[in-house]
């Protein structure tokens, strides 16, 4: 099987980087997927993107956009 990069940790890590270690922007591999499904149904629905996304499809480009912090993570009132 083939690995992908970045990893789940990877992403958890950049991402937390800045915050309060004591309270992680992204704590689990399962907000790290919500995120990026929702920030790749943003780019389908038009969106627009921090890249070129010739030949790269929605969710790798959400994925790199969130990995490199060129999108940012928040949390809305509902669900923290």
């Amino acid at each position: 099987m083939a690995m992908l990069y970045p990893t789940y940790r990877d992403i958890i890590k950049e991402v937390n980087k800045d915050s309060d270690p004591d309270k992680p922007i992204i704590s689990s591999r399962y907000s790290v997927v919500i995120a990026a499904a929702k920030r790749a149904r943003q780019l389908v629905d038009g969106a627009p993107t921090t890249e070129d996304l010739i030949d790269e499809k929605p969710l790798s480009a959400a994925i790199d956009e969130i990995y490199t912090g060129k999108v940012k993570i928040t949390h809305s009132e509902s669900e923290q």
